[in-house]
Formats: C-alpha cells, structure tokens, sequence
C-alpha cells in the first residue's frame, strides 16, 4: 500500500492509463481501416506502431525532465519551429490541400505539431518572466506575436484547423495570465457573432443577449459599452463578405456543415457517412474488423480526421463512452494542475495543453457527428499520424513531470 502511495505521488497513473486506451483504440482503429488497403497506407498501421512504442519511450524521458529544463529550451525550441514552419512553405509536401508536411523518405513531419510544444512553453517563459502588463498596449502587442506568428505561417499552409486549435490556446493562455475580460470580449464576440450569423437571426439575438448582460457584469464606460455592442450587432452582417473571400473548399466546407445532404455525393459525403458508420455500431459496435463502412472504404481516409467513426461502428456505443471516458479523465487531471502546479510557468503551460487537447478533442469528436464542421482537425492519440503522436505524447510527459514537482494543497 505504501509503495502504491509513493507512486501516486509522483506519477498520475490516471492520466497514463487514458492514454494506453487512446492509443490502443488508435492502433485498432488503424489497423482496421487499412489493413485490406493496397500501397503506402497498407503500411500505415506498423509505422504508427513504432512512433507508438517511441513515443513512450520519449514520453519516459520527458517525464524525468524538471521544469528548469523545459523553460531552458523552450526559446530555442520556438525558434526551431519557426524555421521548420517556414521551411514547409518553400519545400512542403501538399495534402489534402494543405502545404503542412516536410517529407523525409517514407515519414512525413508535420512541424505545426512542433510548433504547438515550442509555442505553448515560450510564451509562458515569456508571460512569467517579463512580469507582462496586460493594461500596456506594447506588452499585449509583443506577447501576441510570439503566439500568433506562427498562427500566420500555418494560416498560409492554408490549415485552418490547425491555426483554430493556435488561436485557441493563445487566448486562454492570456486569460489565464490576468488579461482583461473586457479586452477578450472585444476581441472573440464579433467572431462568434460571425460565426453564429450562419444560423439565422435566433443564435444572434441570444449572443447579443448575452454580451449584453456581459457587459452589464463588466461594468465598463457606458460609451464603451455602447460602441461594442454596436460593433458585435454590425459584425453579424460581415459573414457573406468573409464567405466571399474564402477558398472554395473553405466555402464547401461551411456549405457542408450546414447542411450535408446538399452535396451527399461530393463534399458531404464524408459527414454522412461517418453519421451512418456511427449509428449502424449500435450498443457494442459490430466487432473489430467488422464494420461495413469502414471495411468496405466507405469514408475515405478514415485512419485519420475521422477514426471516430472506425471506432463507432466497431466498437459501438461502448466503445465510443469508453473513448470519451478516458479523455474526460485526461483533461480533467490536468485541469487539477492549474492550482496545484509549482510555479506560474507550469501553470500556464498546463493551461497551454489543456486547451489545445480539449479543442482537438470536442472539434473531431464533433466533426463526426455533425457537430462542427470539418476542419481537418485530428483527434488526438487516435488519429493517424506519427508526429502529432510524438509531439502530443511530449504534451503529457511534460504534465506528467509537472504532477511530479506539484504543490499539495
């Protein structure tokens, strides 16, 4: 009992256990979905087995890391990514319509994975270290670019989920830190007006219902107060100019998501099949390598932005729970970081993980059931993809290292 205690300690096994999970039903869902396919994918299941069994390997060697050491590389780790992001734009490897990936023989490296890691661990050396003033327009302007330049580098490798999941982070990172409320909701309530413009007049109404008790609670200047509603009330007309610029497949991603059947042979067939995949799995799923859709190639690449259907199908409503159970503990192991963490720097960049996790993990869960649209989001742990195992594998060692070194309170 004692040494069981002494390895709690030091050691979240809750956390770890959830990761077995999501990497098993990673490799099953892979092996199922490609092992009857012909040519490099055949192979995709073995190469994801090796980065899985390096991956814990590394995961092993960050773990025993103090936190001196991740804020030690965390600068030149940044600058390291921000080459790499570069790089990929001149000499990147295309696919599915994003120039994301440097190609080394048969593995591809995709350094916006990197860049998540270097990005999250800089700008919390940075926020702590400079002792930042959230009320000085300098301090906000340099602390936003360290975040949002490699925003923009992955914006121009047109991978847009991607730079959502930056975006993301950034933000509640800042707000973790002591930025204003006020400023975030000037910045985020015109784009989820935006956003919800999509929908009709009932979602904006209620939106505007509720900045409007927000500022109510903020207590700004009643002309401020004035001007950002008014503001958020004209942003709600700017989504036909935005849906005008956009790519074309950006515009038939949004067309898709609001309503799939439109195109149910073209751009909307993947969400409805994923949608059929996923309901036909039923209470305990038709059994491993049983499932029509996914052995019949009914989804396209189904091994990677939507294995949550594979997973469905085969293992079904069990399997999905099973699924949603170990990130839900995952997550909220690590949200118990955000007090309990040595130092302001562990704490945001436990506040960093966590939200880049959560967002990969609502957005691709939800891709599959209709939820949101497809952004080529990656569900974490389970997707294909040897890099973002890697790195997201690195995410949890440095959480790990951290419970390790934490304050009990």
């Amino acid at each position: 009992m004692k040494i069981k205690t002494r390895i709690q300690s030091r050691f979240d096994i809750y956390i770890f256990f959830a990761y077995l999970i999501l990497t098993t039903f990673g490799l099953l869902g892979i092996f199922s979905s490609t092992i009857n396919q012909t040519g490099p994918v055949a192979y995709n299941f073995y190469k994801q087995f090796i980065f899985t069994i390096f991956s814990l390997i590394t995961l092993y060697f960050v773990y025993k890391q103090s936190e001196g050491f991740f804020n030690n590389i965390s600068r030149p780790l940044y600058i390291i990514s921000i080459f790499f992001l570069i790089l990929v734009l001149i000499a990147g490897k295309t696919i599915n319509n994003s120039k994301s990936w440097l190609s080394f023989g048969i593995v591809n490296f995709q350094p916006s994975e990197l860049a998540k890691i270097a990005t999250i661990l800089y700008l919390a050396k940075f926020l702590t270290e400079r002792n930042i003033n959230f009320n000085n327009f300098k301090d906000i302007l340099v602390s936003a670019s360290i975040g949002f330049l490699p925003t923009i580098l992955i914006l121009l490798e047109n991978d847009t989920g991607t730079s959502f999941v930056f975006v993301v982070t950034i933000v509640s990172m800042f707000f973790f830190k002591g930025f204003n409320p006020l400023l975030l909701l000037i910045i985020l309530s015109p784009l989820l007006i935006i956003f919800l413009s999509m929908f009709g007049i009932i979602p904006i109404i209620i939106l505007l219902a509720a900045i409007a008790f927000a500022l109510y609670i903020l207590k700004p200047n009643i002309i401020i107060s004035i001007y950002i509603f008014l503001f958020d009330l004209i942003s709600s007309f700017f989504f036909q100019y935005i849906y005008n610029i956009l790519s074309p497949h950006q515009k038939k991603r949004v067309e898709v998501f609001l309503n799939p059947e439109a195109d149910p042979k073209g751009a909307g067939y993947n969400v409805l099949q994923t949608k059929v995949a996923i309901g036909s799995g039923g209470l305990f799923g038709k059994g491993f390598m049983n499932g029509n859709q996914t052995q019949l190639r009914f989804i396209p690449e189904q091994w990677t932005d939507f294995i949550h259907s594979v997973i469905g199908e085969e293992w079904g409503f069990f399997g999905s729970s099973l699924l949603v159970i170990s990130f839900t503990v995952m997550l909220y192991r690590i949200s118990k970081l955000f007090t309990t963490a040595h130092s302001e720097y562990s704490r945001l960049v436990t506040v960093g993980i966590f939200s880049y996790l959560f967002f990969h993990y609502i957005v691709s869960i939800g891709m599959t059931i209709g939820l949101f649209p497809v952004i080529g989001i990656p569900l974490p742990f389970v997707s294909y993809g040897g890099s973002a195992l890697l790195f997201n594998t690195i995410a949890i060692g440095i959480i790990l290292s951290f419970y390790k070194h934490r304050v009990s309170i």
